[in-house]
C-alpha cells in the first residue's frame, strides 16, 4: 500500500474511505462484481472490519469481463482473482468504467437535441400523412386530448428553427405522449416515430389496417380505427383510454 495511505504503519482508514471500490467474489467467470464505497471502517486486532454500500448507477460486472481487462485495472496476477484481500490500485475506476461500459454516444448531426429532457407534462404531439383526407382524423384526436386538459400539436404546426426536421425532433423530445398514424405508411411518420422511439418517449400507433404497421412494428399494440364519424368516435374512445393510463389520470 502507498505510504501516503499509511500512518504509523497502518492503513490510513480516513483517506481510503474516499476512494471508489470494486466488490468481487472470487473467480474469473460468471461470478458478480458490484462498485461503490466503503462506509466505515475499523481496524480490529489484525483485522479490518468495514461496511460497505453500493453505486445503484453501475450495473453488476461480471468477473470475466474484470479478468479481460485485468492489465487495465492493474490485476496482471491470477491469483488476486482467488484469494480475498484489500488493495489499493492506481486506477481512476470510474473513467475505466465510463470508457469500457457506458461509452459516450455519437451526436446527432442532421438535427440537434438537449441534453436534458424538458418534457411538457400537458403537449401531445401528432405525425400523421400531410393530407387534407386525414383532418377528420386529427380533429378526433384533438378532441380527446382536450378532454384530458392536454394541448395537441404537429410539427407543421409550428415554425420555431430553420429546419423542418429540427422543429420535428424538438416537439417530439418535448410531448408527454406522441401519437403516429401509420396509415398509407408514410416514410416521414415511421421516419419520425424510430426517432420518437429513440429518445425513449411514450408512443402510441394509430392505423386504418393492419398491413399499415410495418413488420417490424408488429410486436407493438396499436389502435386500428375505421375513416367514417363512428370509427373516429371510437378511436377518440381508445385514445383517452391509452393516454389515461400514460399519465395517470
Amino acid at each position: 500500500m502507498s505510504i501516503q495511505f499509511k500512518e504509523n504503519n497502518l492503513p490510513a482508514l480516513d483517506k481510503l474511505l474516499v476512494l471508489p471500490c470494486l466488490f468481487m467474489q472470487e473467480g474469473t467467470a460468471d461470478e458478480v462484481a458490484c462498485v461503490g464505497q466503503v462506509n466505515r471502517a475499523e481496524i480490529v486486532g489484525g483485522n479490518i472490519s468495514f461496511e460497505c454500500s453500493l453505486d445503484n448507477e453501475v450495473p453488476p460486472i461480471l468477473n470475466r469481463f474484470i479478468f479481460e481487462n485485468r492489465m487495465a485495472l492493474s490485476m496482471p496476477n491470477d491469483y488476486e482473482f482467488s484469494r480475498n484481500h484489500w488493495v489499493l490500485k492506481d486506477v481512476d475506476l470510474y473513467r475505466f468504467l465510463l470508457r469500457k461500459i457506458r461509452p459516450r454516444r455519437q451526436r446527432p448531426t442532421v438535427f440537434q437535441i438537449s441534453e436534458c429532457e424538458k418534457i411538457d407534462t400537458v403537449l401531445v404531439s401528432v405525425t400523421m400523412p400531410f393530407d387534407a383526407a386525414f383532418n377528420a382524423v386529427y380533429i378526433g384526436i384533438q378532441s380527446a386530448t382536450a378532454r384530458l386538459d392536454l394541448r395537441c400539436r404537429r410539427a407543421d404546426d409550428i415554425w420555431e428553427n430553420a429546419s423542418i426536421i429540427q422543429d420535428v425532433v424538438a416537439l417530439l423530445d418535448r410531448s408527454r405522449v406522441v401519437v403516429f398514424d401509420c396509415t398509407g405508411r408514410k416514410p416521414n411518420v415511421f421516419y419520425e416515430a424510430g426517432i420518437a422511439h429513440a429518445l425513449g418517449g411514450e408512443v402510441i400507433l394509430i392505423a386504418q389496417a393492419e398491413h399499415d404497421i410495418p413488420f417490424d412494428l408488429r410486436h407493438l399494440r396499436f389502435i386500428r380505427y375505421h375513416d367514417n364519424a363512428q370509427g373516429i368516435a371510437e378511436l377518440i374512445l381508445a385514445l383517452l383510454a391509452r393516454i389515461q393510463t400514460i399519465i395517470g389520470h
